[in-house]
């Protein structure tokens, strides 16, 4: 309004001086009576003039803000993801709460168990039997934010990529690519809710998929399951959590396991690493990727499984050294690029 009426006023001003200069002139004529009888003169002079008119090159204009604080980037070291039994978000709120005094910084998985579709909705069936859908699980990982925000000391720089995860095992949907899209569109819902609370400054939404060979053979529902997701992720990364289950060419191609692991844009590979083979396995993938495709596979870190007292796996130090080994054993003296740290999963 303030603009309205200070270009009303600039107008006015423009033709009373107008009126002045052609009454010494014409000493009989005025500009206000010939426009009294024509008002959408008035109403099209304003709408023409601008309501925000730009600066004149040379005015003062006002100091535009400095660059926003940039987001600290996710630390790599050794964190705990969770088979998830529940969506109920104080459940969740504990976790995160947990993972912030233990400082955790970097890739966090939440297993959500396999795709589902029940009550005309898409989901997963928790490893409490129990079915979820995609909304609730969104609320369960904000709730997890939260613990994480709140509980992180004051000032820190701690940061974590929160990624939702599901695997490839039997997905009981209608349709693999559809379930895929949902994930993706929950990924970006996640984000925008963290960036609503607050919360994105620590915490960053991505997904995950625990994708085995075994598990789908012919390599269908995995690959739509992705593309889908990818259709509606918006950037946000996919990690591949699972395993090679022989290596290359036992059962997936190459190509096939390349796809999952980094081979297609905004996706990662955070290999499952139980024991020395399966180390082997996926440095072989690396390398093959690197002489076939000229592309290196996009590690974010090793997935090991169990606790110090389980015995079902390395412990991610022992997985992270164990990696290098192998791909420095066919890559030699500059093996691929591997981040520090990994994570632990175990049941909530």
């Amino acid at each position: 309004m303030k603009s309205l009426i200070s270009g009303t006023a600039a107008i006015a001003a423009m033709l009373v001086l107008a009126g002045t200069a052609l009454a010494k002139s014409h000493p009989q004529t005025s500009l206000i009576p010939q426009l009294t009888p024509h008002p959408n003169v008035w109403l099209k002079t304003l709408r023409d003039y601008p309501s925000n008119p730009k600066p004149v090159a040379g005015h003062a204009t006002r100091r535009q803000p400095g660059p926003a604080r940039r987001r600290p980037q996710a630390q790599h070291g050794n964190t705990l993801s969770v088979y998830e039994q529940t969506v109920k978000p104080w459940v969740l709120g504990k976790q995160g709460c947990a993972a912030a005094r233990r400082r955790e910084s970097g890739v966090v998985v939440l297993d959500f168990g396999k795709p589902a579709y029940e009550h005309h909705g898409y989901g997963t069936i928790l490893f409490s039997g129990r079915f979820a859908l995609n909304h609730k699980i969104t609320t369960a990982m904000v709730g997890w934010s939260r613990g994480y925000g709140k509980c992180l000391p004051q000032g820190s720089d701690a940061s974590v990529s929160l990624a939702r995860g599901t695997s490839n095992y039997h997905p009981a949907v209608p349709s693999a690519y559809a379930a895929g899209l949902r994930w993706g569109r929950a990924t970006v819902r996640l984000q925008q809710r963290l960036h609503r609370a607050s919360l994105d400054w620590h915490v960053t939404s991505a997904a995950a998929d625990d994708a085995e060979p075994a598990w789908d053979r012919h390599f269908r529902k995995t690959r739509l399951f992705i593309h889908g997701f990818r259709t509606a992720a918006g950037g946000h990364t996919l990690y591949d959590y699972g395993s090679l289950d022989g290596g290359v060419g036992s059962i997936w191609s190459a190509r096939q396991a390349f796809y999952v692991a980094g081979g297609i844009q905004h996706t990662a590979a955070l290999p499952e690493i139980y024991n020395g083979a399966m180390a082997q396995e996926w440095a072989e993938l690396a390398a093959i990727a690197r002489s076939r495709y000229h592309t290196p596979v996009r590690f974010a870190g090793v997935m090991t499984q169990g606790t110090p007292d389980c015995g079902c796996s390395l412990r991610p130090h022992q997985a992270h050294r164990a990696l290098v080994r192998a791909l420095a054993s066919y890559d030699g003296p500059s093996p691929a690029v591997l981040p520090s740290g990994g994570t632990d999963i175990v049941s909530g």
